[in-house]
């Protein structure tokens, strides 16, 4: 029904703002970022650029990865059945890609509210009761968000869409994809820090927190309004 599609798209794009927000204000806290942002984190802080114009950089490279998982995963499957491609599996795989692509203008528009919501937000005052305020509603927001705009399966973030792909291509749960790649990207951003400014940018006790705190709040947040959630939107008769 045209009403379920409306609430579906509504839900998504309010997930989306959420999570800009949620994202936006941990870097606002000052004490780490979470792990999937914080590489575009200590780039734009480092070298004075646009967190959110690096932050669509970095989604793109995922949507790179993500395209190239797809395909090898596509001709791995092809070269099991010996050779011989299905055109069911052509169209499953021009789907996905199309899937991939997508992700590009929606990565230009969340980073364009990244930078609304960065400039429209105060930096708290530097005391740690406010940081530490800050900062948790960072982490409830952003659970909150992810799990929204995941919940109505329209098309994935592109720090979701990489998880996912990887997850996929290895044959590993999603848990445990997601749980490596932050630890990758969390090494990645040590790197960055100690080798360009000679210490650590964007880790803190805020990306330790991020990484238990937002599983959490996503996970809340389902229990308490997935199903009804669901049942307005029309997902339950998916």
């Amino acid at each position: 029904r045209s009403s379920d599609l409306f609430l579906r798209i509504i839900f998504y794009v309010a997930g989306l703002l959420i999570l800009a927000l949620g994202i936006i204000l941990n870097t606002k806290s000052g004490l780490g970022v979470s792990p999937i942002i914080s590489v575009a984190y200590s780039i734009a802080t480092i070298g004075g650029f646009n967190f959110g114009n690096i932050t669509f950089l970095l989604y793109s490279a995922f949507v790179v990865v993500e395209i190239v998982l797809h395909i090898f995963r596509n001709h791995r499957y092809s070269g099991e059945a010996g050779g011989a491609i299905a055109p069911a599996a052509h169209r499953d795989l021009k789907l996905v890609l199309v899937m991939d692509l997508l992700q590009l203008p929606l990565s230009l528009v969340f980073t364009r509210f990244m930078n609304l919501f960065s400039a429209l937000l105060p930096t708290p005052s530097d005391n740690m009761p406010s940081r530490l305020l800050v900062l948790a509603a960072g982490i409830i927001l952003t659970g909150i968000g992810a799990a929204m705009s995941l919940n109505m399966r329209i098309i994935p973030n592109p720090g979701d869409g990489i998880v996912q792909a990887i997850s996929d291509f290895n044959h590993k749960s999603v848990g445990f994809t997601k749980n490596c790649f932050d630890l990758f990207n969390i090494c990645l951003t040590i790197s960055v820090g100690l080798i360009f400014a000679h210490h650590l940018v964007g880790i803190g006790i805020g990306t330790v927190l991020a990484v238990i705190g937002v599983g959490r709040a996503i996970a809340a947040f389902n229990h308490f309004f997935k199903q009804p959630m669901a049942v307005l939107s029309g997902m339950n008769e998916s």
